[in-house]
């Protein structure tokens, strides 16, 4: 049976490229009616916080990435590295250095990996000098005890970034020492800035937890890391986790490094939200609200329709406040050019306060009937109905663009509307 593992360091919040490791090893595991397990690795005991271990897994979660067993640490097995680097002592193939245990490479040994994604891959043991096993301090080196503990785990293929290569041939040499079978290897190219230089917070967020803020949608994060480095065949791009364990092959991987683009993830959260339903988006905005310190008292029935309103029109959860903040208040944002535009010439406000005087007779305030008069109104004065959209567009949102103007005037009422239009144009 296949057995993978993701191994976080609970020494922060879960990076974007480690989200990305663990999703592929998810998607492998799944693919072949294996296991995903977690191994924590946290023998840097100083810098590890169980805060950050809660994040991690929270953030899997939230994800869709869940584990068959229980997650083994690290800090709780340095009992067990050192009994195998003894063993390793007495057999001759490592020795002693004070407190700590060193593994001794043997010369001119060509050490051969056929990558699941790379293909053949040599290493030369001559370019690699002894290596350290338990550090002095009594605490193991990490490809010692990642081997050590792989082997417990039952581990069959390993799957992590190219980051890792150079790591590969000093394990295989240790599971070789230790008379333990060795796994199968793949390295991920690793995901770059749009500029080929490693991914950096001028790039965008690095960690999951700044993604989750933002207000991406844990199904538009997962699609687009499933793109970084393996495409589903042909021209698709929208795809689910579900969907990828179907056809996932890791034949179909690229060795080349995969560039982070944030506008493109952007472009496929707006696809999300938009099919998404609203009912499935009010939390999310509700929370959204509350941390921009917004009107989180707006009626759920109402903030719904704001929210089948925008949804289609944003990309990211948290561009709905500014977006809708003239619902909530008349403290809301200005554009000045638009302002400066469409308001202070005298025709727009002759427009303006005349189109505000015929909504004033309207009864029926619906998007419908309210187009109906503007359409009736610009067609009497021959005019453009945009003479008559753009003006009360600014009026009453401060905006030159956003949601339909007529469904946002049936949204904020006719006293309002009239009023904030009356205001703009006097």
């Amino acid at each position: 049976m296949v057995r993978v593992r993701f191994a976080p360091s609970p020494t922060g919040y879960l990076h974007i490229g480690s989200a990305r490791t663990a999703l592929f090893n998810w998607v492998y595991a799944r693919r072949h009616g294996g296991k995903f397990l977690l191994r924590i690795e946290d023998t840097d005991i100083a810098r590890s916080e169980s805060r950050f271990l809660d994040e991690i897994m929270t953030d899997l979660k939230w994800l869709g990435i869940n584990w068959d067993e229980e997650p083994i640490n690290q800090s709780k097995r340095f009992d067990v590295y050192r009994a195998a680097a003894e063993n390793l002592v007495k057999s001759g193939k490592a020795y002693r250095e004070g407190e700590a245990y060193i593994f001794r490479m043997p010369a001119g040994r060509v050490i051969e990996i056929d990558d699941m994604i790379h293909g053949k891959v040599s290493f030369n043991t001559d370019d690699i000098k002894d290596q350290v096993m338990i550090k002095s301090d009594g605490s193991p080196a990490y490809n010692f005890c990642c081997v050590v503990d792989d082997a417990y785990l039952k581990i069959t293929h390993i799957i992590r970034g190219d980051d890792h290569l150079s790591n590969t041939p000093k394990q295989v040499l240790f599971y070789e020492a230790l008379g333990l079978k060795t796994p199968e290897f793949g390295h991920m190219p690793l995901i770059m800035g749009s500029d080929g230089a490693k991914l950096s917070k001028r790039h965008g967020g690095v960690s999951v937890e700044e993604y989750k803020a933002e207000g991406y949608l844990p199904a538009a994060l997962v699609n687009y890391l499933l793109l970084l480095g393996w495409s589903p065949g042909g021209d698709r791009e929208i795809l689910g986790l579900d969907e990828a364990v179907k056809i996932f092959d890791i034949k179909n991987m690229t060795g080349v490094q995969a560039k982070f683009d944030l506008q493109k993830l952007k472009w496929m959260n707006g696809e999300y939200l938009a099919k998404e339903k609203a009912e499935n988006l009010l939390p999310l905005i509700k929370r959204q609200m509350a941390d921009a310190a917004k009107s989180a008292n707006c009626p759920d029935d109402a903030l719904l329709r704001l929210i089948d309103l925008y949804r289609v029109r944003i990309k990211t959860l948290r561009e709905f406040v500014p977006a809708t903040d003239h619902f909530f208040g008349d403290g809301y944002s200005v554009d000045e050019a638009g302002v400066e535009k469409h308001l202070k010439p005298p025709e727009s406000k002759k427009i303006l306060l005349d189109f505000a005087d015929l909504l004033d007779k309207v009864d029926d305030f619906s998007h419908a009937r309210l187009e109906e008069a503007c359409r009736l109104m610009a067609e009497t004065k021959k005019i453009k109905a945009g003479r008559i959209i753009h003006p009360t567009r600014v009026a009453i949102s401060g905006k030159t663009t956003g949601a339909g103007l007529f469904e946002m005037m049936e949204i904020l009422g006719k006293s309002k509307v009239i009023e904030r239009m009356r205001r703009a144009g006097a």
